[in-house]
């Protein structure tokens, strides 16, 4: 190069595009019990641990106890258009509800804190097939009984479609309560939420282990699915403030006994307030701690 001359100017160095993040996915039922795939290929196994949230329900018998938080569902049974409305099967066929309504204002006041709280919502529906074909003839008889009397899945005489059937008006939770996106709503075919279907999977992947109880009717499909519960190794706590029954009050003070005795725990809607973070003493006071 002579004298005096500059040399050629070298063009700008290309910027190189930014390294991508390994690749990755996740595989399961919800974000604890997942598999994932990471960078390579290579499938990993490994749960992320889940905290626990200690809370304590003072007011349990035969003793208070402690749940999970994040490992415990509230199951709401059975509060659906056609035992709770009064234009429901039930009422039309001459069946008070004022019993089915009693757990209503108790759900509305404990709902909103408890998904405020983290809690999981379950709503454990009567929702048939609309042939019937799966119900045997104790249960056909004992929802008609009568030759001119309405079975499940037959049409009441103000027709909001057939009883109980899923899908219909009848099926449906009550206007009086909302379900929100987050709820899981299992439906049943018989007085026990676990028989014939999907609840107990829905759960144990979902990695809940402790089932707390409300709606109706607090002897016949509250209890029997707490009983099943309780076989399969739940741990039950009953709401008996937010439970009810037609029933003779004998009847539910026998249930209270016998859950008391061999399947779990009783306690309040109330003390469930008073333990959850989000609660405020306005919202839990409206309780009054009856023995239904």
């Amino acid at each position: 190069m002579t004298s005096g001359m500059k040399a050629p100017s070298r063009p700008p160095r290309p910027k190189l595009a930014p390294k991508p993040p390994p690749s990755s996915a996740s595989f399961g039922p919800a974000p604890h019990n997942a598999w994932h795939l990471q960078e390579g290929g290579r499938l990993s196994f490994v749960r992320k641990a889940r905290k626990p949230r200690p809370l304590l329900i003072a007011d349990a018998a035969p003793q208070s106890v402690e749940v999970d938080l994040a490992r415990t569902a509230l199951i709401v049974v059975d509060m659906q258009n056609d035992f709770c409305h009064p234009e429901g099967w039930f009422a039309q066929k001459g069946l008070g509800i004022k019993a089915a309504r009693k757990p209503v204002p108790v759900l509305q006041a404990l709902l909103p804190v408890w998904r405020k709280a983290g809690g999981a919502v379950v709503w454990l529906n009567w929702g048939i097939r609309a042939d019937g074909r799966n119900l045997g003839p104790t249960i056909q008889f004992k929802g008609k009984r009568t030759a001119d009397g309405v079975g499940y899945g037959e049409h009441s005489p103000l027709d909001h479609g057939p009883s109980l059937v899923q899908g219909s008006w009848g099926a449906q939770v009550i206007d009086e309560l909302s379900v929100a996106p987050s709820d899981i709503t299992v439906h049943k075919h018989r007085l026990s939420g676990f028989w014939d279907n999907e609840l107990d999977t829905l759960l144990r992947q979902q990695g809940i282990t402790t089932l707390l109880f409300t709606g109706i009717n607090t002897d016949r499909c509250v209890f029997s699915t707490l009983q099943d519960a309780n076989f399969l190794g739940y741990d039950c706590v009953l709401l008996q403030d937010a439970c009810s029954t037609p029933s003779p009050a004998y009847v539910t003070k026998g249930v209270l006994y016998i859950v008391q005795l061999l399947h779990g725990f009783v306690a309040s809607a109330a003390s469930l307030m008073r333990a959850l973070p989000t609660a405020s003493s306005t919202s839990s006071s409206q309780f009054k701690e009856s023995r239904t």
